[in-house]
């Protein structure tokens, strides 16, 4: 566990703006930047000045780094201030023009185009730099996220506290009071936490994640989701702590995960009605869950004789919500494993040979589980995976963590991703391995804990991810859903966590929630589907102050997209492939400028 500090005495860094001297080439200010980290030195701008000589070396290359200086911008503008926490596709008042059944009006609304904002996302006067893990899981800057209702509505459960100018973060939530690491502890006496066995989580209405930051002390990745509610800016503190997290709810559209995904979901009184629909909530969680995983129920109903005065909900209902969900359960072919206190885990049998003769027979689903993207729900049960003999595990055997994340999956050695072999998979693997020891050369901070959420707009086997895996930072692999193959079954198999997206439109989360941003391919393969001005602008919003950008594609569009980006307070420099300047794949680093609102900068100024 990590050392708390007395908030006290952290001091709150303000950055200054950057203006960053275009002479002075994008390696320069990364040298510079981790330089300036390590010596304690917190203007930027001034090291940058100094001249150095930024000629890069990938493989014993000389990697030749061309000058945007002449290129000419169009300026983009400050939003108001009142969109500094804009989440388009989850804006509150657009949404109270949905019904409220069933959660459709926390789903998934985005504005139609000529609604869309064509400006840039301020930061709060007096943004901070996160704290670097593991110090953010405890401690956020007030002034990032400054709403404190839930440190009065959750004071007793010891969700947050406000202290100064920080918030701290207790390690507590709802049901688990004392503390997330005994509660964890608790589960880890039935479920496999400790050995690797377990390694992707699924929290739902999470919260501020607290479990999710207490998982990872397991070496366990959650994504946490939560709607944007009442409970006003959850899935902003987890991001700010530095912990996997999106906006979203159980309402009527499938989750935007791949099936099989997951080896835990969980709720903690997360308020939803498990019992209701048909158990449809229950079966989409069933549809996510990897053959052999657990799910966990902790809070109401279960052990409702000793607890339904103190919940103050009638004895009967109670009794009845948890006999309908034991009865979904048997239905999914669910054992159930363990009942302690006020806490239920059941566990999916592996394979339907496992499954009891007399289990009730359910309506089976038919179609690509896979395909979720805006697809509603139904009540219906996820077939397994077909097995040859009664011991398989439908979906291949567990493998731990870290072994399976360079090991080949299943879905790639049984061939289940069309024209994507074995061999093919380690090619890709080597390959990034290869592409991020290169961009190391130009950003040397990358692994150096500055950048701990990380986001991967085009995925694809996941290797980006696996080549930059560790303990300091973690990353979202999207997977565009016009994408040519859907790999993100692979994603999960790997260990990994990720979600499908559709770039044309804005992102499940928070305006700055990631420190780095990679988009490989990514302007190609959404040429012609949507402006990139619209795609860059997104990037902008969900990108922190002095956050970077990697941008790997073909120079022809790299050119249209260095043109954008030059008037979006960004510092750019294109770098050539390793095998030379004619080559046509080149790579376009970043980093956005530090501004807040009602300051008056434009990218002239860098």
């Amino acid at each position: 566990m990590a050392t708390k500090e007395n908030p006290g005495e952290i001091k709150t860094r303000k950055s200054m703006s950057m203006p960053i001297l275009i002479v002075v080439g994008l390696c320069c200010f990364f040298y510079m930047l981790g330089a300036l980290r390590l010596t304690g030195f917190d203007n930027i701008a001034s090291a940058i000045t100094r001249k150095t000589d930024c000629t890069n070396h990938v493989g014993g290359d000389t990697v030749k780094v061309t000058d945007d200086s002449d290129v000419p911008t169009k300026e983009f503008q400050s939003c108001a201030d009142k969109y500094i926490d804009y989440t388009p596709c989850h804006d509150q008042m657009r949404a109270m023009k949905f019904p409220r059944e069933n959660m459709t009006y926390r789903e998934r609304h985005c504005p139609p185009e000529k609604k869309k904002l064509h400006c840039l996302i301020p930061a709060p006067k007096g943004y901070a730099t996160p704290f670097q893990w593991p110090q953010s899981r405890d401690f956020v800057h007030y002034a990032n996220a400054p709403y404190k209702s839930l440190t009065i509505e959750k004071a007793v459960q010891n969700w947050i506290q406000y202290d100064g100018d920080v918030f701290t973060f207790p390690g507590g939530g709802t049901q688990f009071p004392q503390g997330a690491d005994t509660y964890i502890n608790q589960l880890a006496t039935v479920i496999p936490i400790e050995n690797g066995t377990v390694r992707t989580a699924l929290d739902t209405g999470c919260g501020v994640a607290s479990l999710g930051a207490y998982l990872f002390q397991k070496n366990v990745i959650t994504m946490s989701f939560a709607p944007r509610d009442s409970h006003e800016a959850q899935i902003q503190f987890a991001l700010e702590r530095g912990i996997p997290a999106v906006i979203g709810v159980l309402g009527t559209i499938k989750m935007p995960f791949p099936s099989r995904a997951f080896d835990m979901a969980h709720c903690s009184r997360c308020l939803i009605p498990w019992s209701k629909n048909g158990g449809m909530y229950m079966m989409e969680v069933d549809r996510v869950l990897r053959p052999g995983g657990y799910w966990v129920l902790s809070g109401p109903p279960i052990n409702w004789r000793n607890n339904y005065e103190s919940w103050k909900r009638p004895e009967k209902e109670l009794k009845k919500e948890q006999r309908k969900i034991e009865k979904a359960a048997l239905l999914l072919c669910w054992e159930k494993i363990r009942e302690i206190q006020e806490i239920a885990i059941w566990r999916k049998r592996t394979n339907y040979n496992s499954c009891p003769k007399n289990a009730p027979k359910p309506s089976f689903c038919v179609g690509n589980p896979d395909d979720v993207w805006y697809k509603k729900m139904e009540a219906c049960v996820t077939p397994y995976p077909e097995t040859t003999k009664p011991d398989d595990v439908a979906g291949g055997d567990w493998k731990p963590f870290p072994a399976r994340l360079n090991a080949a999956p299943f879905r790639i050695s049984s061939q289940s991703v069309p024209g994507i072999t074995v061999e093919a998979y380690l090619d890709d693997k080597l390959l990034w391995e290869r592409r991020v020891e290169a961009y190391k050369n130009v950003n040397n901070i990358i692994d150096s804990g500055r950048y701990r959420n990380i986001i991967d707009m085009n995925a694809g086997l996941g290797s980006f991810a696996a080549a930059l895996e560790s303990p300091k930072l973690w990353v979202m692999n999207v997977m565009p859903t016009i994408a040519e193959k859907d790999t993100l079954g692979v994603i999960y198999e790997r260990g990994l966590i990720g979600i499908y997206h559709d770039w044309c439109e804005a992102f499940s989360t928070y305006p700055r929630t990631y420190d780095l941003i990679h988009a490989n391919g990514v302007f190609s393969l959404y040429n012609n589907k949507c402006k990139f001005e619209d795609i860059l602008l997104e990037m902008d919003r969900i990108l922190r102050p002095e956050g970077a950008v990697i941008i790997r594609d073909q120079v022809d569009v790299l050119n249209k997209v260095r043109k954008i980006a030059g008037g979006m307070r960004w510092n750019t420099k294109m770098v050539d492939h390793k095998d030379g300047p004619l080559v046509s794949e080149k790579t376009l680093f970043a980093v956005k400028m530090y501004w807040v609102a009602g300051e008056n900068i434009t990218a002239s100024t860098r």
